[in-house]
């Protein structure tokens, strides 16, 4: 009887589990072997027996949990192969944020490859994405619904700095998630020429100086500290619940933008307060999902996190194998940025301000 990808991956309640390796792949709660994807809080917590993951995202755990986040950690050196129990396992870049990474478990003849969560638009500030041949791709589905379509990260800099030239009496806050977006929404104003400090509420400082010490240049950067209306004509970055919040009245009538693939539906940029919404995400937009998943060539599909149901429709029109994993407890790792911190609880993140991108 063929192998298929139930015989490599099951469901437990603490996520995705590797019989054959005896470890979970971005587990909900501590167990003793992790493989991690990526340092958002919904895929990487603290508490595991042993964390095998990117040099970078044991960094960023470390600067988030401390340095006893985990029992024992092993760097995954992006194509290396490590043999696990009874199957080789290597990591390939996911160019979602720094150090992201696909996991790729090789076992009797079959290539399974899980995502963790992925985009395909080049972002300065993390290795592109890899393709991965497989049989089987999990794969995630944030903004797996057509009306979802990013449009180049270009073009809405551009909108920002065009604010900016035409409002330079007023301060402008962006809401940007702490983790990648951040980072990334920085280090694309620097491509666009803009040259002046840009000022970050201190949630966001950690994680910038982060990417700065692994090579990732961000320019001049500095403290909002007690700083706000003398910020006119100044780009301010923040969480983006912190638009909403008194925090953002120091700066008396600032225009408020949100970095997300969210406000590509405009009630939802109404609704989290932004007067300018940036798409810019850092997830795969809809097209790129089908792409994706055709150019690996898998004929078995396993999707999760988000619009689960559309996609697996998708897929099974084009003659694919499909299913959802329904997986409860991932939300989007950035959303833990409203506040600075990681989600203590499965369900922090959604409570902190829905799955963002």
């Amino acid at each position: 009887m063929a192998t298929t990808g139930a015989d490599i991956l099951t469901l437990t309640a603490a996520g995705l589990y590797c019989p054959r390796g005896d470890f979970h792949i971005d587990p909900l709660r501590p167990v003793e072997r992790a493989l991690v994807t990526h340092g958002h809080a919904d895929h990487a917590r603290a508490g595991h027996g042993a964390v095998l993951a990117s040099r970078e995202t044991l960094a960023i755990m470390e600067v988030r949990y401390g340095a006893d986040f985990a029992g024992t950690m092993q760097v995954a050196e992006p194509g290396q192969t490590v043999r696990l129990g009874g199957v080789r396992v290597s990591f390939h870049p996911a160019g979602h944020v720094l150090g992201s990474m696909q996991v790729l478990i090789e076992s009797a003849g079959l290539r399974v490859v899980v995502s963790g969560d992925y985009k395909r638009q080049q972002d300065p500030t993390c290795a592109p994405f890899e393709l991965v041949p497989c049989d089987v791709f999990i794969t995630e589905a944030t903004f797996g619904l057509p009306v979802f379509r990013h449009p180049p990260a270009v073009g809405e800099i551009g909108k920002l700095l065009a604010s900016l030239a035409l409002f330079p009496d007023r301060p402008h806050l962006v809401g940007a998630y702490a983790l990648g977006k951040a980072q990334r929404v920085i280090a694309e104003l620097r491509r666009a020429g803009h040259e002046r400090p840009i000022y970050l509420h201190g949630a966001l400082e950690r994680l910038c100086a982060l990417y700065e010490a692994e090579g990732v240049a961000l320019g001049p950067l500095e403290p909002v500290g007690g700083r706000g209306r003398e910020l006119a004509g100044e780009i301010v970055l923040c969480p983006p619940g912190q638009l909403a919040d008194r925090w953002s009245r120091r700066f008396g009538d600032p225009v408020t933008a949100i970095a997300s693939g969210w406000v590509r539906v405009r009630a939802r940029a109404r609704q989290r307060g932004a007067e300018l919404p940036l798409v810019i995400s850092d997830h795969a937009d809809w097209d790129d999902l089908r792409r994706t998943i055709t150019e690996t060539g898998a004929g078995e599909i396993w999707v999760t996190h988000g619009a689960e149901e559309a996609l697996v429709h998708w897929c099974r029109t084009e003659g694919l194998a499909a299913r959802p994993l329904n997986l409860i407890g991932y939300g989007d790792g950035e959303a833990e940025g409203e506040t600075g911190t990681a989600p203590v609880s499965p369900g922090a993140a959604e409570h902190e301000g829905a799955k963002d991108g």
